[in-house]
């Protein structure tokens, strides 16, 4: 049999926005989350699903870091691609965001079976911020978009069940410190696209597990699905069991339907143009769940897609697949163990009624059930040349704990100058004095490294760390003290008043957080060293916090004085634009807020299903919101 399918490298050239640093202030609060459940539902909910609704969700971001430094300015770049084909298929995978599968192509038709995003533009919608639309995702961590959404994921050769090849992709996630790998391959001659799925529980422990695979199809298709009723999630934030939607169906607000489909029935979702063309997605049974997401007809949801897209590229909806029956929930993985799973996506021509039929002909059940289990003992086939380089954070944990993980091997050579004085700790018991001032790196804040920093020579350095990770456990009191204690001899204060400001506003004294915050703030602009990026998006992150901790309790002059002393180039972004106007209405200049508005600014990291710019527009004015302001998600009053 002569093997056909390629992998290849290739520069996909796109209008496309800088991600931008990320936010060097540790993420001591969660980002509004808008998929929590009213908890008046749980009780009239079938038992499994309550359980899994109140099965560990997250309560912190740590230890990775909020990532808001993009823009909304697009210029052609090259992004790296990684595209197999064979001659039925083309795939073409971005390893350095996500591992996205940008686009599927069906060759003979020329069909582009996906939403292929013509541009890239990171906006606020992934569990850390920066995410994009489009293609396949892989969402591992929590409820929402993974925090891996736009970082580098390790890709590699390897050899495939059928002897061709497979493009593995593999990285640790790090709110549930799990690693996970991907393996694309395209059978010879198949029409489908597989993806072998893993995700591994390495700890001695239970740890709480979540996937959802997330496919953006054209917004025109009707989606069939093995069910005939759904849990549907929309603006009240409630569940509630509907019949499944009608294809015509029109919803003004984004809305979420979880199907229920009957056990023993074979898990697939088809998205169908009015010919009957489009993708069809299945799986073995342990991805249980399937979705549909619609942005809604109101002018809130076009708006959100004309921002992630771009003006006249078409709108989407979303049909996903995950370990739960819900989106909401989190899944127990047992100690030492793991999970898999075997996915396809291919094309699909068919009537409504007839897609179950048709999907039998063209991938049998049998067949498929089959080539799971043919790929199971690939799964731990070790890389061979490796594509794409991700983070070194799972490279730490390995050696940590002298994990042993064939087929997802993290390299001692991937870590770097960010793993660096964790290496130090582990290896010396001491967590290194920054070599030169700038901004604190990021908190490891699981426990064995929090076991390690409370025995670690008591610096104000790493008392710092210390605190961010017992916040992070939930011991507030004794954070609090550990940053305290480091006040007194550390060379740099503002990081260690910022967290004390967070801590100040959790326990509800406003006073005394504004108070900090202006002392931080005045710290970090007599310590800053230089314009560059690290300082700049310090100074931008701070700022901003503080401008608000300041406006809360009317300390108007102080906030103005902050405010002044931003860099000109941060006061120009949109979330400064918008926190001008509000600095103005509430020093009384309602005519210059309004007058903001009115000269016009984006608010690039604005938080899907954030209502800011609605509220103020609100208290300038009786006229209706301008469309290009109006991302309203839920009617108002809700």
């Amino acid at each position: 049999m002569v093997i056909v399918t390629r992998i290849r490298r290739e520069v996909l050239t796109l209008p496309a926005a800088e991600l931008g640093p990320d936010n060097p202030l540790p993420p001591l609060r969660l980002l509004e989350e808008i998929h929590r459940v009213d908890e008046r539902d749980r009780e009239d909910l079938p038992r499994d699903m309550a359980r899994g609704l109140g099965h560990e969700p997250l309560r912190s971001l740590l230890p990775v870091r909020i990532r808001d430094g993009y823009g909304r300015t697009r210029t052609p770049r090259g992004i790296d691609a990684l595209v197999i084909e064979n001659d039925r298929l083309r795939a073409t995978v971005l390893p350095g965001l996500g591992g996205r599968v940008a686009s599927l192509v069906h060759l003979p038709t020329g069909r582009e079976l996906l939403h292929r995003n013509p541009v890239f533009q990171p906006a606020n919608l992934a569990l850390n911020g920066a995410w994009y639309a489009g293609g396949i995702e892989w969402n591992i961590g929590a409820t929402g978009h993974t925090a891996l959404s736009c970082a580098p994921l390790h890709a590699a050769r390897v050899p495939a069940p059928d002897g061709g090849e497979m493009l593995r992709l593999w990285e640790w996630e790090r709110l549930r410190d799990l690693p996970f790998q991907v393996d694309l391959w395209l059978p010879d001659g198949s029409d489908f696209l597989y993806a072998g799925v893993r995700v591994r529980n390495p700890h001695e422990h239970p740890v709480p597990g979540y996937w959802w695979s997330n496919t953006a199809v054209p917004e025109d298709r009707r989606i069939v699905v093995p069910a005939e009723h759904a849990w549907e999630f929309g603006t009240e934030r409630r569940l509630r069991r509907v019949s499944v939607p009608e294809p015509d169906a029109r919803h003004p607000y984004p809305t979420d339907w979880f199907y229920d489909i009957p056990d023993g029935r074979r898990r697939w979702i088809a998205a169908l143009d009015a010919d009957g063309h489009g993708l069809v997605q299945t799986s073995t049974d342990e991805l249980r769940g399937r979705k549909q997401f619609v942005w809604g007809s109101g002018p809130g949801g076009r708006r959100w897609q004309e921002w992630l897209g771009g003006p006249g590229t078409g709108g989407y909806r979303e049909i996903q697949a995950g370990l739960a029956r819900t989106q909401l929930e989190h899944v127990r993985l047992d100690a030492e163990t793991e999970i898999s799973w075997l996915e396809a996506y291919g094309p699909l021509t068919a009537a409504p009624q007839d897609v179950p039929r048709q999907l039998e002909l063209a991938l049998p059940r049998a067949e498929f059930d089959a080539a799971h289990a043919a790929w199971k003992p690939y799964a731990d086939a070790e890389p061979g040349e490796l594509l794409a380089t991700g983070s070194g954070w799972g490279a730490l944990e390995v050696l940590r704990a002298d994990w042993k993980l064939p087929g997802t091997p993290f390299a001692e050579a991937t870590l770097t100058e960010e793993q660096a004085p964790w290496r130090e700790l582990l290896r010396t018991g001491t967590l290194p004095e920054p070599r030169r001032v700038r901004p604190p790196g990021p908190t490891l804040v699981a426990p064995h490294w929090r076991d390690m920093l409370e025995t670690a020579p008591a610096t104000p350095h790493t008392e710092y760390h210390l605190g961010v990770a017992q916040w992070h456990a939930g011991d507030r009191a004794q954070a609090v003290r550990s940053w305290e204690r480091a006040l007194a001899l550390a060379p740099s204060l503002w990081p260690l008043l910022r967290c004390l400001a967070v801590a100040d506003q959790e326990y509800g004294q406003h006073e005394r957080a504004a108070e900090r915050y202006a002392d931080a703030f005045d710290d970090l602009c007599r310590e800053r060293r230089d314009d560059g990026e690290t300082w700049t998006a310090a100074c931008a992150a701070l700022g901003r916090e503080a401008v608000e901790a300041l406006l809360r309790v009317r300390r108007l002059a102080e906030a103005r004085a902050v405010w002044e002393a931003l860099l000109p180039a941060i006061r120009e972004r949109g979330r400064f634009r918008l926190l001008e106007a509000e600095l103005l209405l509430a020093e009384g200049r309602r005519t210059a807020a309004r007058a903001v508005f009115e000269a016009g600014f984006e608010v690039a990291d604005l938080r899907e299903g954030s209502d800011a710019l609605g509220r103020l527009w609100a208290r300038l004015g009786d006229e209706p919101l301008p469309a290009r302001y109006d991302f309203r998600m839920r009617p108002q009053g809700l």
